[in-house]
This record gives C-alpha cells, sequence and structure tokens, in this order.
C-alpha cells in the first residue's frame, strides 16, 4: 500500500534527524581514538562532501553546478559562517562529548527568534518568550556556563559549544536569505561546503595557533595511512551530511517547514541514545534537566512558529 503524501514527508523528515544525529558520533570517534586535532578534521568533513556531491550532479543534474557569479560573494560569506559553526562544533564534540555538543547546536533557536524580531520584525509575544528563556537557561545548565569552575576546567568547550549555536544562527539566516534569492538549495550547498573547506584549511595554515589547528602541513593528513581512519572520516563527510540534508529537502518538498523542523529537532535524542550505546557518554542530572529545559523551549518555539497566522492577501 502507498504512503500518503504526508507520511513520506514525516519518514524523509525522521530519516533526516537519524542522519544528522550520526555526526557527532562519527567526530567523537575520531578525536577520541585517533586524537585528530578538530579543524583539520572540520576541513576534511567539508572537502569530502564537496567531493561526494559533484558526482552525483555530474551524473544526475549538471544544472546544479552553475551559479551567476553575482552570487558568489554571498555565498562565500555563508560559507565563513558554515566553517565557524564545522569547526567549533567540531571543538565542542571533542571537549564536551557527542551528546552535550549537539543540544547545545539547539540553543540556536532561540537565538534566531531573538534577531528574527530584532532584525526581521518577526513577532515576539509572550508564549515565545518564554520559551527563550527555557532555552537560554537549559543551555546555562547544559553547558556549565553558571559554573565557575567549568570555566576554569573547561573553558575551550564552553567558549566553543555556546559559539557554535551562535554561529549556527547565522548559518540558519544565511540560509533564509539563499531561499529568496532563490538558489537550489543542492547547489547552495555545495558552495558553501566548498567555500568552508577553503576557509579551513587557511585555519590551519596559522601554525597551530587557532585551537584545534593543525601546527605543521604535516598534520593536515594526521589519519596517515589508517584504513579505519579514513573510512570513518569520509563516511562522516558522506553519509550524515549529504543523507541529513537530502532526506530535510525532501520532507521540505512534502511538509510544512515548521512541521519538519520540529520533527528533525529530535536529532540531539537521537545522539544521546547512539552516544550512550556506541561511546558510554552520560549526562549529569543538571545537564539532563537543561537538555529538557532546551528542547521544551525549541518545540515551544517552532510550535509558536507553527500557529503563525498565514499573510492575508491585499485586494488590488
Amino acid at each position: 500500500m502507498a504512503m500518503s503524501r504526508s507520511a513520506q514527508g514525516y519518514s524523509a523528515a525522521l530519516a533526516s534527524a537519524v542522519f544528522l544525529s550520526t555526526t557527532s558520533i562519527f567526530i567523537r570517534h575520531l578525536v577520541v581514538n585517533f586524537d585528530m586535532p578538530p579543524l583539520v578534521l572540520a576541513c576534511w568533513r567539508n572537502i569530502i562532501v564537496v567531493a561526494t556531491l559533484v558526482p552525483f550532479m555530474l551524473l544526475f543534474n549538471r544544472k546544479l553546478l552553475r551559479i551567476e557569479k553575482v552570487q558568489l560573494p554571498f555565498l562565500a560569506i555563508f560559507g565563513m559562517m558554515l566553517a565557524g559553526f564545522n569547526g567549533f562544533w567540531a571543538i565542542s564534540v571533542a571537549q564536551n562529548g557527542a551528546a552535550v555538543a549537539t543540544v547545545m547546536v539547539y540553543c540556536s533557536v532561540a537565538y534566531t527568534a531573538i534577531l528574527g524580531w530584532k532584525f526581521l520584525g518577526e513577532s515576539l509575544g509572550a508564549f515565545k518568550f518564554g520559551a527563550i528563556i527555557l532555552c537560554l537557561c537549559g543551555c546555562a545548565l547544559i553547558s556549565g556556563a553558571l559554573n565557575s569552575s567549568a570555566w576554569q576546567s573547561n573553558l575551550l568547550g564552553v567558549v566553543a559549544g555556546l559559539l557554535t549555536g551562535l554561529c549556527y544562527t547565522a548559518y540558519s539566516l544565511m540560509g533564509r536569505l539563499s531561499s529568496e534569492r532563490g538558489i537550489s538549495p543542492w547547489t547552495t550547498l555545495l558552495y558553501i561546503f566548498a567555500f568552508a573547506g577553503v576557509f579551513l584549511f587557511l585555519a590551519n595554515l596559522t601554525g597551530g595557533w587557532l585551537p584545534g589547528s593543525a601546527v605543521t602541513p604535516k598534520d593536515m593528513f594526521w589519519l596517515g595511512d589508517s584504513v579505519e581512519g579514513w573510512t570513518v572520516m569520509i563516511l562522516l563527510g558522506a553519509i550524515p551530511t549529504v543523507g541529513g540534508y537530502g532526506f530535510y529537502n525532501v520532507s521540505l518538498a512534502l511538509l510544512d517547514a515548521s512541521v519538519a523542523n520540529i520533527i528533525v529537532s529530535l536529532e540531539p535524542l537521537f545522539t544521546a541514545v547512539l552516544a550512550f550505546m556506541l561511546l558510554g557518554e552520560t549526562l549529569t542530572p543538571v545537564q539532563l534537566l537543561g537538555s529538557a529545559l532546551l528542547l521544551s523551549g525549541v518545540a515551544a518555539i517552532k510550535l509558536a512558529d507553527l500557529r503563525r497566522p498565514l499573510p492575508v492577501p491585499q485586494e488590488a
């Protein structure tokens, strides 16, 4: 029996959440078992995403490779935002663990709501304001930002985790602008990952000045001749990113964007389960409370967006 259009959309969104939830598991495996510098890892991830997308586009739709030159500066800035997000997230996973790092990304939902209200004229009622407070309180508890000892023992992890959310907020807002410009999501994905790869490569040429970067050019080939290491690295670039974005784009074609976003927000839950099963990670009671507050706030913000009335068309 054929699935309905909405059932296909729900399945695609759920598959997207599952694929995306494995990203930090792969990253954690590489930084723990191979001691791989996070920014070197992030650079290779971007390179592999591009190397995966280009052959598929050549085979199935070459038009996706084309972009107007006037769009390149915008995509370069977008790529810089993505480079920041990928870099800080890799550092956060290395310092905080897969589960905590993934949950902290969702602090971006609160930041996006605040910036959307401040700069895009979006509504911010009492319900949504309360949800933002929940998100920010949850984020503070998860990161340990309220604990002075955390700033002393894990300064890099706390800062990277908080900056991950901010970078993802910028990435999300740039994504909206890209859609308004009429650029294909797949074309955008290709070019921003290509630009991000260039920026991360340059970051790794600073001689180790940036935390988590290569100290010498030789460090760019940190995995050496390790078959296991390169297999995990290739899987990280090819599966979670391309699969996650691919299923997400399918879900957007079948569902309302707010509905798809709510389903994809299950990602931290899947990551926590996988991190426990595969990596033995557990959250402290305080982090569990913070996660509950943050994800409740995320769901409330997304439900508020879902309930937002559509604009009434003006009569001619």
